[in-house]
């Protein structure tokens, strides 16, 4: 899977999670999602969106809220966690 497909994911699980007051489209990845109108309770739904996508567990050191400020900050968990990491066939 792709950097670019993990961050598409990423905006869909967002798009259905987040409870954002903004389009997530019109973010950049490095947009404050928490400025963007994210909740802490929509930070834990979208914490378990993606552990439930990509079959993974966030480790304790990464339950905090900058691990979900951003498009590029979830993103850099996830590689950090293997993600994105598998060449596509």
């Amino acid at each position: 899977m792709s950097s670019s497909t993990v961050t598409a994911t990423i905006r869909t699980i967002l798009a259905e999670h987040a409870r954002l007051g903004t389009d997530v489209s019109a973010l950049s990845d490095t947009d404050d999602l928490y400025a963007a109108g994210m909740t802490s309770h929509a930070s834990v739904t979208v914490m378990l969106a993606c552990e439930d996508e990509w079959d993974i567990e966030f480790p304790q050191q990464m339950l905090k809220k900058s691990t979900f400020a951003s498009v590029a900050a979830i993103a850099a968990a996830l590689a950090e966690l293997g993600v994105g990491e598998q060449a596509s066939a």
